[in-house]
């Protein structure tokens, strides 16, 4: 439960990143290539030089568990995110993409037999109300079109994908190995939408290239790791609300680093957040309890 909430957290200080990333002159997505690619860079190098054995694949097919935790998920939910803000906003992209939870409760129900209790359906509910109000998507008025709707809930379902492919790939490789195709096919997944000649051109300063490897190190390749551990001992379901903790984070950071108002959303929607959180954990406490006792 800690290792899934700790990558939330790290997750969540992207928003450090990508203002620095902007100020380079990257648009979103040049910025979420280049993250993964500086994950890609350090966690194949180490590997290779460390514990090259985790780099083997056990079966050629295997690759599909690569191609589904990097291309279907990470790469295809960050195109649908981004193409979604184009087309409603930021608050409402945010919110679609935030359904995620729902999706990994759904499909774990289908594929791991994972029970849907009052309990995690009272904390998914708080947990997609929280996220509506962190990131003001009730304060716009505006209605959504179906295009828009349809893409920002497929970014909903990519960015769930990662947990389930996640959970497949834990019965042959460690989370080592997992985080390190996943963040390499993430890149090449997101390579063609970042216009990468204009890209390589903004890494011109010893800054910009220690500002690539440290949010590719501290929130790609820590959380990525951490999520992915967590995974082995704790159910699909709870993991994806445990890490809806990202955008208390994210607002927080804006709050505090870059003086963004506080507004009441905000300050409710951490509060519905973090309850959702609280719930998910009193039930994974008692459960260690009773096996204990027993």
């Amino acid at each position: 439960m800690f290792m899934i909430t700790a990558a939330g957290i790290l997750w969540g200080l992207l928003t450090l990143f990508f203002r620095y990333f902007t100020g380079l002159g990257m648009d979103a997505m040049q910025a979420v290539c280049v993250r993964n690619g500086a994950a890609a860079l350090l966690m194949v190098l180490y590997l290779a030089v460390r514990r090259p054995e985790k780099l083997r694949l056990k079966r050629l097919r295997h690759l599909g568990y690569f191609i589904g935790t990097g291309m279907i998920s990470l790469a295809f939910f960050n195109v649908c995110y981004f193409i979604c803000i184009d087309l409603a906003g930021v608050s409402v992209a945010a919110l679609l993409l935030y359904t995620s939870p729902a999706f990994v409760m759904v499909l774990s129900a289908i594929l791991f037999g994972e029970s849907v209790s009052a309990r995690r359906a009272a904390a998914l509910g708080l947990t997609i109300l929280g996220c509506a109000c962190v990131t003001g998507a009730f304060g716009g008025g505006a209605a959504v079109g179906w295009k828009a709707a349809a893409i920002g809930l497929c970014s909903g379902l990519g960015y769930a994908l990662y947990t389930i492919f996640g959970k497949f790939a834990l019965r042959d490789y460690t989370s080592e190995t997992i985080t390190a195709y996943t963040v390499l096919f993430a890149a090449i997944g997101t390579l063609p939408f970042s216009c990468p000649m204009e890209m390589a051109s903004m890494i011109n300063t010893p800054a910009a290239v220690m500002l690539c490897i440290a949010s590719g190190l501290f929130c790609t390749v820590a959380p990525y790791l951490l999520y992915t551990k967590g995974l082995e001992g704790v159910e699909s379901g709870q993991a994806a609300i445990l890490a809806t903790v990202e955008p208390v984070v994210a607002a927080l950071v804006g709050i505090l680093v870059f003086r963004e108002p506080v507004t009441v959303g905000k300050l409710l929607g951490i509060i519905l957040i973090l309850a959702a959180i609280v719930l998910m954990s009193a039930k994974e406490r008692a459960g260690q309890k009773a096996v204990r006792t027993s």
